[in-house]
């Protein structure tokens, strides 16, 4: 066998073998930067003080509150009883269901029949202008 044979040989096992290796590191790299997502921006947010986004790529999102306190909620806002989409009515810091006047409070839990199941929640949070939700 020639030496350049060799390296051609020797090289390409390399590659071969460093495969499984690369596939995995872009595959957990891919996880993480999936965990965030965006679902709005800062300046919709302060607007009324909610964002709904229905085609996230997590699905429905609402998002109440502003940048100004920091304190953000989010909700999938499909109502469990029904399907239909809640609103935050933010004088009694609920989430009311208009079809049948389910009510949720704002930790998702349901205060008022005739819904059985909580709210979805997400964790969320600013990062520069964007509002971001992760999964929880």
């Amino acid at each position: 066998m020639k030496r350049r044979d060799f390296i051609n040989w020797v090289g390409l096992g390399w590659i071969a073998s460093s495969l499984p290796i690369a596939i995995a590191a872009c595959s957990s790299q891919q996880t993480t930067s999936t965990d965030w997502q965006t679902v709005g921006t800062v300046a919709e947010l302060d607007k009324t003080g909610q964002l709904l986004n229905e085609n996230s790529p997590i699905g429905p999102v609402l998002v109440v509150g502003t940048s100004n306190t920091g304190n953000l909620t989010a909700v999938n806002p499909t109502c469990s009883h029904k399907g239909c989409t809640v609103a935050w009515q933010a004088q009694t810091e609920k989430f009311v269901c208009p079809c049948h006047g389910a009510e949720y409070g704002v930790d998702g839990k349901v205060q008022k029949d005739p819904a059985t199941q909580p709210l979805k929640t997400y964790a969320a949070k600013i990062e520069g202008s964007s509002v971001v939700v992760k999964q929880s």
